[in-house]
């Protein structure tokens, strides 16, 4: 019987597995302290890197991407990448356009992820044809970005990631002659818009008005532009946008929300929440638990890559939203070559730091039940 038990377990999983098992990337940043749980994400991009005056790529802030490296330490899967570019750097102008540049920064990307024990590069370029640096672009700063993936990928080979941060417009790149250079596109599906509208609206309408752009119609466009399915990674926010440049973080939120400075409302046509003041204004569009869920199916039904989210830090004290994507993206994926199922003793400390299998965490483990802990999944039968 026990056998079976094992058997039938197993079954369950590699179903499970071939249904999900997305890509999960995190962006962490620079200027934070935090240590992410490396168990909970497939990708860290380490947000930033540069463009320097001499073409070739530099780091922010080297001591804490090399702490995020030793992550692997501890989730020997987990693919750490360094992301260049960001809002306002400048640079990638001059740079894409000669060859004998792209060259040199293709070259120095190839040199620090080897230094650096990194699995490979994100480019972050906001925007090609329009950049936030303030940096004139010429006509064909389109045709340069897909030169500068080309000339990526010929330096960095198979051995190392490529990856890029789409703008929730499409409209930037030649995705058809970029695609077959890229790893994976990661959209930022947020920042759509601010108040009074959503800035990460799922759908279009609803209680409260929409941006230029909703996630649903980003993610089409992208599809239509010629990025397969299997390539595109869906932006999710772990902030709250205030519409004047100012964002806070799911901690904020649940404790304004907690006080009464703010009143919590959901969008049930957008998918989103959003938060109003003692005057009934709108204050902050976020996401939460619930949208993010809902956003993580989407992913699924749509056969997308994956998620990815900006940024860790912003999640709550208890990482109610990481957990939340990665149970929904990746958690049934956990074991995806288990052989068996682990019988944990009643006395056994893997008792402790259980998680369930939406995500929450188990104080009191009960016979009989499925958890997962470091990435694993047990069976709890109690001895």
């Amino acid at each position: 019987m026990r056998k079976l038990l094992l058997l039938l377990l197993f079954l369950n999983y590699w179903t499970q597995t071939e249904a999900a098992g997305k890509i999960v990337v995190a962006y962490v940043t620079s200027w934070t302290q935090t240590i992410p749980d490396p168990m909970v994400m497939t990708h860290i991009n380490y947000a930033f890197g540069g463009v320097g005056d001499n073409f070739k790529v530099y780091c922010d802030n080297t001591s804490r991407l090399q702490k995020i490296v030793k992550l692997k330490e501890k989730n020997p899967q987990l693919k750490v990448l360094i992301s260049v570019g960001g809002w306002g750097r400048g640079n990638f102008t001059p740079m894409a356009s000669s060859a004998q540049r792209r060259k040199v920064f293709a070259e120095s990307c190839v040199k620090f992820c080897e230094n650096n024990h990194l699995d490979g590069i994100d480019i972050d370029w906001e925007f090609p044809g329009n950049n936030s640096s303030g940096e004139k672009s010429p006509g064909d700063e389109k045709k340069n970005y897909t030169l500068l993936m080309h000339d990526l990928r010929e330096a960095l080979g198979e051995k190392y990631l490529l990856t890029m941060a789409s703008s929730a417009d499409p409209g930037y790149y030649d995705f058809k002659g970029c695609i077959g250079y890229l790893d994976f596109v990661n959209v930022m599906t947020y920042d759509m818009s601010g108040p009074p509208n959503h800035h990460s609206a799922l759908y279009r309408g609803g209680t409260v008005g929409n941006g230029w752009l909703v996630t649903h119609e980003s993610i089409q466009h992208h599809l239509k532009a010629g990025i397969p399915a299997d390539k595109l990674v869906m932006g999710m926010p772990f902030y709250g946008n205030s519409g004047a440049g100012s964002q806070i973080s799911l901690e904020e939120i649940k404790r304004g929300i907690e006080t009464g400075k703010w009143t919590d409302h959901w969008d049930d046509v957008a998918k989103v929440p959003y938060v109003t003041d003692s005057k009934g204004k709108f204050a902050y569009g976020y996401d939460d638990d619930r949208s993010l869920a809902i956003k993580c199916q989407y992913i699924i039904d749509n056969h997308l890559a994956g998620g990815m989210y900006w940024e860790y830090c912003n999640d709550d004290n208890q990482g109610t939203e990481r957990t939340t994507v990665y149970q929904k993206l990746v958690g049934s994926a956990l074991t995806e070559s288990i052989a068996e199922v682990l019988t944990l003793d009643e006395t056994d400390d893997r008792n402790t730091g259980l998680y369930d299998l939406l995500g929450h965490r188990i104080t009191s483990p009960k016979p009989g039940g499925l958890y997962i802990k470091n990435g694993r999944k047990y069976y709890q039968n109690f001895k």
